[in-house]
C-alpha cells in the first residue's frame, strides 16, 4: 500500500470530494500544507468551502481532470472500476488509497485516535465526544460524517494528539483505520448489499476489535447477544456499556423531559456516580453518551468537563433536527433514520412530544435494503400516525424492478398502519399543506435528500 509521506506535502487527488468523509479528510491535507485537488458531480456548500480552503475542484468526472503530476489518488467505495477518473489514474499508473486506508495513516499520527462504530448512531456519538473534548480544552481533530456547528462544518483541524472519527463498517473499511480506542455502538443487520447476513456483520465488527494495540480500549454495547464473541480475542482491554446490570458503565434511574431528552444517574462498576442530562432525544442516545463517557474517563477527561460537554451537545445537522414551524403550525423535524432500528428509535423519542399527530414522510435508501428488511420497515414505520412515502433512493444501486415504496406502503397497511405512497416530493407537499395542520409533528426522514420538502414547506 502507498504510504503519504506527511512531511512531504504532494498533490492529491479525490474522486468525490464533495462527500462528506472526503471532504473532511481533503481539508486536513489542505491544512499540513498539501496540494489538494478533486471533482465532485455537482456544485455544493462543501465543495465552496474547499475551494475557499484551497482546493482546485472540477464538477463533472473525466479523465483529463486525472494527471501525471499527481501524486496519489483517493477514492471511495462508491467509485466503481468504470469510472473515467479512476481508470486514467490506473491507466497511468498512480498511487491509490480508499478513503478508509487514507483516513488510517492520518489516525497513526495522533497518540489519542478514537474511532466510533456501530450500524447506528456513529454521528451522534462522535458529536458528543467532540463537545466533550472541546469542552476540556483538548484541541482536537474532529472527522464527523454530518454538519456540526460547534466545529462549523463536518471537520476540526486541531493541533494535539487527539482524534475522533467514525468508522463505517461497509465493505470493511473500518479495518484500514488505526485506533487507538474503538467504540462498538450496536451491531445490526444492514448494507446487504455487501454483507452475506448478520453473521458476516458479527464477523466484521469483530476483526475491527481485534486491531486494537494492547494498551487501548474497547468500548462495546454489552447488551448484545454477540457481545462476548466480539471481543473474546482481542489483545486489548474491553469495557462494555448499557442498560444491563452487568455492565461496566450504566445507566439507571431514566427520565425524560417533555422534549424527550433523557437525565439519569451514572453508574460505573455498580457504584452509582454523577446525574447525566442530555439535549438530544430518546434512550438510544442514553446509550451513546455511556460509550463516550468511558472513552472520556479512559483519555483521563475530568468528569466535569465531560458532563458539561454532553449537556451542551446538540444533535447533528439531520439529526432529530427542528427545522421549524410552518405558517400553518406544522413542527417541521429532520432525521437521517434509515435503518428500522433508527426509524423505531427516532419515532419512539417523537411520541414523547405528545404532538396531534405524528407524521412521517420517509424516502427509502436503496433497494436492497428496503427489499431486505421491508417487514422490520412496516414495523416500524407503523408507529407514526401516518407515513407519506417517497421513491427509494438509489444511491449506488440500479432498479431491478424486485421492489418499490408501493410494496412497502402495502406491507404497513397490512400491519394496521396508515401509509399513502405518493413518490414525488412536490405531491408529497401539496399532501401535507392539504392536509396536516397546527400541532401536528412532521418528520421527514431518510438519508437521501427527502430533507428538502422540510425546506420547501418552511417557505410556503
Amino acid at each position: 500500500m502507498y504510504q503519504v509521506d506527511f512531511n512531504k506535502p504532494c498533490k492529491v487527488f479525490f474522486i468525490g470530494i464533495g462527500g462528506i468523509s472526503m471532504s473532511g479528510l481533503a481539508e486536513i491535507l489542505l491544512m499540513r500544507g498539501f496540494s489538494v485537488c478533486g471533482s465532485d458531480m455537482k456544485e455544493s456548500d462543501i465543495v465552496g468551502i474547499l475551494r475557499e480552503k484551497g482546493a482546485k475542484v472540477a464538477i463533472g468526472q473525466a479523465a483529463s481532470n486525472i494527471t501525471e503530476d499527481i501524486s496519489c489518488v483517493i477514492y471511495t467505495a462508491a467509485i466503481h472500476p468504470d469510472n473515467p477518473e479512476f481508470m486514467q489514474a490506473q491507466a497511468l499508473g498512480l498511487p491509490m488509497l480508499t478513503r478508509a486506508e487514507l483516513l488510517g495513516q492520518v489516525m497513526k499520527h495522533y497518540r489519542y485516535s478514537i474511532a466510533v462504530s456501530g450500524t447506528h448512531g456513529k454521528t451522534t456519538t462522535t458529536s458528543m465526544l467532540s463537545w466533550i473534548l472541546l469542552e476540556a480544552e483538548t484541541d482536537p481533530t474532529v472527522s464527523i460524517g454530518g454538519m456540526l456547528d460547534v466545529i462549523g462544518g463536518n471537520i476540526r483541524v486541531g493541533h494535539t494528539d487527539y482524534f475522533v472519527t467514525e468508522a463505517c463498517e461497509y465493505t470493511n473499511s473500518y479495518h484500514a483505520l488505526s485506533p487507538y480506542i474503538s467504540i462498538i455502538l450496536n451491531v445490526d443487520a444492514d448494507h446487504l448489499d455487501f454483507f452475506k447476513d448478520i453473521h458476516e456483520i458479527e464477523d466484521s465488527f469483530k476483526t475491527f476489535a481485534e486491531k486494537l494495540p494492547k494498551d487501548g480500549l474497547l468500548i462495546v454495547n454489552g447488551d448484545m447477544d454477540c457481545t462476548d464473541y466480539i471481543k473474546k480475542d482481542i489483545v486489548s482491554r474491553a469495557i462494555t456499556f448499557g442498560l444491563n446490570e452487568d455492565n461496566n458503565y450504566r445507566a439507571i434511574d431514566i427520565t425524560f423531559d417533555e422534549m424527550s431528552h433523557p437525565t439519569y444517574t451514572l453508574s460505573v462498576d455498580g457504584v452509582p456516580a454523577e446525574t447525566v442530562t442530555l439535549s438530544v432525544t430518546g434512550i438510544h442516545n442514553v446509550m451513546n453518551s455511556l460509550s463516550a463517557i468511558a472513552a472520556a474517563d479512559f483519555l483521563g477527561i475530568d468528569r466535569a468537563a465531560t458532563l458539561r460537554g454532553l449537556a451542551k451537545c446538540s444533535s447533528a445537522k439531520r439529526r432529530f433536527e427542528k427545522k421549524g414551524v410552518t405558517a400553518d403550525g406544522i413542527t417541521v423535524i429532520d432525521d437521517y433514520a434509515h435503518h428500522p432500528t433508527e426509524i423505531a428509535a427516532t419515532l419512539t423519542a417523537a411520541k414523547n412530544l405528545n404532538a396531534e399527530k405524528l407524521v412521517v414522510c420517509f424516502q427509502p435508501h436503496t433497494y436492497t435494503r428496503t427489499k431486505a428488511l421491508l417487514p422490520e420497515f412496516a414495523e416500524a414505520l407503523s408507529l407514526a400516525d401516518e407515513v407519506l412515502l417517497a421513491d427509494i433512493y438509489a444511491a449506488r444501486e440500479k432498479d431491478d424492478g424486485s421492489v418499490s415504496s408501493k410494496d412497502l406502503a402495502e406491507a404497513i397497511n397490512a400491519k394496521g398502519g396508515h401509509a399513502v405512497y405518493l413518490g414525488d416530493f412536490a405531491s408529497i407537499t401539496d399532501y401535507v399543506k392539504n392536509n396536516c395542520k397546527k400541532n401536528y409533528l412532521l418528520i421527514t426522514m431518510g438519508a437521501g435528500n427527502i430533507d428538502s420538502i422540510g425546506d420547501l414547506l418552511l417557505k410556503k
